[in-house]
Formats: C-alpha cells, sequence, structure tokens
C-alpha cells in the first residue's frame, strides 16, 4: 500500500515504523505535522491507501480524517486520553501500560479501536521507555491496524473513555527537597525526562532537570544540596539517600551537562570521579563502566541521547585502551539500551565560544577513539547494538572486528542530514571494505534509517539477533566467549590484514582526507552545518519536510506516480 506517515518529527518510533513498514514492501512517505494546509496539501500529492500518524502534538485536520483512514498511535491502553499519558503513568507508578491504535475523528484520543498492545512497566526514564517497550508495542499494533485495514474485513471497535487528563503541570512535577525520597524524585524526574524537565532551583538559578540516576552508597545530611560531582552529573541529597542529576536546562536554554551549566556555583564540591578503567556497580551512576567474565571484558558505555563530547571521547579511549592491558581476548562494547552512539555531541559544541573550534575538537576525539579500536592487535573487539546509532556512531561501531545488533535497532548510517557534514570516524576506510565502494556511497546519500537485519543483509553489520535487550545482552556475551576459542588465529590474521592494508593506504591518510573536507564544513564559507546545528539544538519547528522524507514532493515521483 501507499502509506502516507503525518508525524510532528521523524522521531525513534517514526523512524522504526518506516523501517518495518518499508521492509513489508509498502510504499512510505513522511510529511511533518507544519500545518494543517501542508498535511493536506500532502495527502493530495499522494493519494494514500492509508496515513499512520506515529507521533502528534495536535488534532489531525477533519479535512483529512474525513477523506481518508487516520491511524493514531497513542502511548496508552485503551480509554485513556491527552497529551501526558506516558507522564502520569511513570509518575503513578503503573505497573504496566499499553499503546493503542485508532482511527481519528472529531474526539481527541477518542476514536475507534483498530489494535492494542499492553507491556510491563520499567523503571526508567519516559525517553527510555518510550524507545523501547512503547516503541516496540506500537510496531506490532500498527503491523496490525496495517494487516486489517489491508484485509478489509475488520471493523474498529469503539472504545470507552475510561479517564481524560490535561498535560502534566509543572506543579505535580515539582520537587519538594524536604519531604520526598530518592523513589519519589526519580519518578519525577523520569515522568518528564526528554521534555519538558522538572522546573527547579539551585544557587538562585531557575532550570529543569533531566537525566536521573539512583545513588544509594553516598548520602548528604541536607535535604536538596549538592553533595559531590562526578564527570557531567552532579549529586543532590534526599530525605533518605541521593539522586544523580547528568542534564539541566537553563530557562531559555537548551540542555547542557549539570556541571558544565552551573559551572562557578560547583566550587568546592567534592569530585567523586572514578579511575580510567571502572569496575560496574550497582547503585550508582556511570556514564562508563568495565566488567570481566572469563576471557571476555565488556566494556559499556552510556551517554545521554547517545552523544558523545570531546571529553567523553577521549576518557573511552583511555578505557579502551586500558581494557586491553587485560588478560582478556575480547572486548565488547556496549552502549546503553537507547542508543549505542550518535556521534558528536551537538549540544556541547553549541554552548561553546567558538562552536567551529569545538567541532574540531569533538572530531578529532571521535578520530582517537576509533583508530584505538581499529588498531588493537591484542583482543578481537565487538560492537554490540542494543539501541539505536546515529552518524558517526555507527561508524565508530564499524572500528570493532565484529558488529552485532539487536533485531529492534535503527541504523541512520550518514552525516548530510546535519548541513552536509561530509562525515570522518574512518569511514571511507571502514565502510567500503564491508559493502564495497558503490554501495558505500549510495548508502552516504540515502539519508534514510535502515533497520538492523537489512543492515545484516547488506553486509553493513555482522549479525543481529534478540528480541529484547536482555535476550540481545545474555547472546552477546555467549557468542563473544564462542570467539575466546578461535581468538589465537583470528587475531594473527588481524594483524596481517591490518598490516597489508596500512601498507596500501596508511589509516592517517584517510583521516587527513576525511578531515579536510571536515574542515570545510566547520571554517569553510558554506554556513549549512552551522545552521543545521543551531536549529536541531534549539528545537527550532520544521519550515518544510526535507525531500528525503517526502518522496510524494519529489518532481521525479510525481512524474512516474
Amino acid at each position: 500500500m501507499r502509506i502516507l506517515f503525518l508525524t510532528h518529527s521523524f522521531n525513534s518510533l517514526a523512524q522504526r515504523l518506516h523501517v518495518e513498514l518499508a521492509a513489508r514492501g509498502h510504499e512510505v512517505s513522511v510529511e511533518l505535522d507544519i500545518a494543517d494546509t501542508v498535511s493536506i496539501e500532502a495527502a493530495r500529492l499522494y493519494r494514500p491507501d492509508l496515513i499512520v500518524a506515529p507521533f502528534l502534538k495536535r488534532a489531525i485536520p477533519e479535512a483529512l480524517w474525513r477523506e481518508h483512514v487516520c491511524l493514531v498511535v497513542h502511548p496508552g491502553p485503551p480509554g485513556d486520553r491527552g497529551p501526558s499519558s506516558l507522564d502520569w503513568a511513570i509518575l503513578e507508578g503503573e505497573p504496566h501500560w499499553g499503546v493503542t491504535v485508532l482511527q481519528a475523528n472529531a474526539v481527541m484520543d477518542g476514536g475507534d479501536i483498530w489494535a492494542t498492545r499492553a507491556f510491563p512497566m520499567r523503571a526508567a526514564t519516559k525517553s527510555s521507555v518510550y524507545r523501547n517497550e512503547v516503541t516496540e508495542a506500537a510496531c506490532a499494533a500498527v503491523l496490525e491496524a496495517v494487516e486489517r485495514f489491508a484485509g478489509k474485513r475488520f471493523s474498529p471497535f469503539p472504545q470507552e473513555c475510561i479517564r481524560s487528563r490535561p498535560v502534566l503541570p509543572q506543579e505535580a512535577r515539582r520537587i519538594d527537597w524536604q519531604r520526598d525520597g530518592t523513589a519519589t524524585v526519580l519518578a519525577k524526574i523520569r515522568a518528564s525526562d526528554g521534555a519538558p524537565g522538572v522546573l527547579d532551583r539551585i544557587g538562585g538559578r531557575e532550570l529543569y532537570l533531566f537525566d536521573a540516576h539512583e545513588e544509594w552508597t553516598l548520602r548528604g545530611t541536607e535535604p536538596g544540596a549538592i553533595i559531590a560531582r562526578r564527570k557531567e552529573a552532579i549529586l543532590r541529597a534526599t530525605v533518605d539517600g541521593a539522586v544523580w542529576v547528568g542534564h539541566v536546562r537553563l530557562k531559555d536554554g537548551f540542555k547542557l551537562p549539570a556541571t558544565l551549566a552551573l559551572g562557578g556555583l560547583l566550587d568546592g564540591v567534592p569530585d567523586s570521579a572514578p579511575g580510567v578503567l571502572p569496575a560496574k556497580r550497582s547503585g550508582t551512576w556511570q556514564d562508563i563502566a568495565y566488567e570481566e567474565a572469563g576471557a571476555v571484558g565488556t566494556l559499556h558505555f552510556e551517554f545521554y541521547n547517545g552523544a558523545m563530547s570531546s571529553e567523553q571521547c577521549l576518557r573511552l579511549r583511555d578505557a579502551f585502551l586500558a581494557a586491553a592491558q587485560r588478560p582478556t581476548r575480547v572486548i565488547v562494547l556496549a552502549g546503553g539500551p537507547d542508543f549505542w552512539s550518535n556521534g558528536i555531541n551537538l549540544n556541547r559544541i553549541e554552548a561553546a565560544p567558538s562552536p567551529a573550534d569545538e567541532s574540531w575538537r569533538n572530531i578529532e576525539a571521535m578520530d582517537e577513539l576509533c583508530r584505538a579500536i581499529l588498531e588493537c592487535g591484542t583482543h578481537l573487539t565487538v560492537a554490540a547494538l542494543s539501541g539505536n546509532a546515529g552518524a558517526g556512531g555507527v561508524f565508530l561501531a564499524l572500528a570493532a572486528d565484529s558488529v552485532w545488533a539487536r533485531r529492534a535497532a535503527v541504523l541512520n548510517p550518514h552525516y548530510k542530514g546535519m548541513g552536509n557534514l561530509y562525515g570522518s570516524e574512518y569511514w571511507t576506510y571502514s565502510l567500503p571494505r564491508r559493502i564495497g565502494a558503490e554501495r558505500a556511497g549510495a548508502l552516504m546519500q540515502g539519508r534514510l534509517p535502515i533497520g538492523a537485519t537489512r543492515a545484516a543483509a547488506l553486509g553493513l553489520i555482522d549479525a543481529c539477533f534478540g528480541e529484547d535487550a536482555a535476550q540481545f545482552a545474555g547472546e552477546v556475551q555467549d557468542r563473544a566467549r564462542e570467539l575466546v576459542d578461535g581468538a589465537a588465529g583470528m587475531l594473527e590474521e588481524k594483524r596481517t590484514r591490518r598490516e597489508r592494508d596500512e601498507l596500501a593506504k596508511p589509516l592517517e591518510s584517510y583521516r587527513a582526507e576525511e578531515l579536510d573536507r571536515m574542515r570545510l564544513n566547520f571554517y569553510g564559507f558554506d554556513p549549512s552545518y552551522h545552521v543545521a546545528r543551531h536549529r536541531f539544538v534549539h528545537r527550532v519547528p520544521h519550515a518544510w519536510t526535507p525531500l528525503h522524507l517526502a518522496r510524494h514532493r519529489r518532481a521525479a515521483w510525481r512524474r512516474q506516480a
């Protein structure tokens, strides 16, 4: 079928649905929800069989839902209505939640039901639950609804309104540091993660809190006081423990690491930073952690939204080099459950005195990390992608000997969406050797997401498996242990291949050529990268839908159609 996506943004859910529907032979085009007239025009141009709305912040215009069947994805169970459904569920500690695919009508979230799925809730941020449980449930429900629609035999059934709730107000999110325990503080910040955050005050400054993690070993005597700092995060005391806060947003600003945003207010706050290769511990927050099981070492790294600053890249490089000194044979590079890596940190770059200079430092740091992995001759390396990866994060993964991804992972192996960036991370070396020069060129120009199954079929990655994060992590360890038995021979072959490749063309030459192009992106006459980064960081509303998403707006497609 010809399916039109109408969505506020091409977010993780929209991308996953795009991948899944395209894999089943449907033709999908995307229109960002900019204005009613634009959406109506999109339907007129595309003449869709079905409209799917994965992520909307306002009602579909009547002119559309009267003319077309419009399936809306609501992140709540049947009968639940309102724009803060998931926020309320996390704040109130719901043990189970769901997703409903309903047909748009005159009542917001009140249309007839085409499909629904339930899932157990997990103690996590709203963003993480949305990217995992909600996305999985939504995919299953949407695919079922699309099949039912295509079959023309299913009649959607009406839903009974169980509860209709407004936007969760800041008053309900507000933290009372003199009364709220650690569990309550975590729930409030987690329910507000992504947006809008929890409005609070630190040192006379009003700001929003994000990225909260539990701490059960360090305590303070004054609730609300900042009692420690660790890399990007601050630790605030609660009445019964403490909570790490990784990111904040000043009013009228954008999200930044808490330590960077608060600056001098943290003078005198003790630093509890771990060593270069910190052991993984429960009950505390670590953005980098290491654990060993026999001859397999696993290096965990979980950076907020998958963005990696210059400092984080270099810390991860140092941790990797330290792991390579251990008496193991395999190193697994395991990112977080939401993202493996999305490359350079655009927010940190935007906040720098010279964004161009910080962009350069960041890409150089990414290259340093990639090179350490590429040149590792003592261990077999595995990039284990439980979460999504984008831009430089994909090519960081390709620096490893083997790349494994969870079936649900979505990859965006291109840079051009950020102001036509050329990209580095040795992609001109690692990508063609995997899929060939011609395919590599097409992939970098494509600008559309790729599912793990297709990535494996293309040869971009080596394997995809695992129905959920826990199953994936377990199978990664099993497969890594299997590598150990043949490690000696594979390492010898790896070293020989690297020496041969180096003689043909040194890694430094690939890097220099890539950075020559990146220098033009950062310092040249074309400001596209700086404009695109500014719009991304400041969440500037979309003014149009890019043509790589909106096939119905391409002249060539219209001639063919």
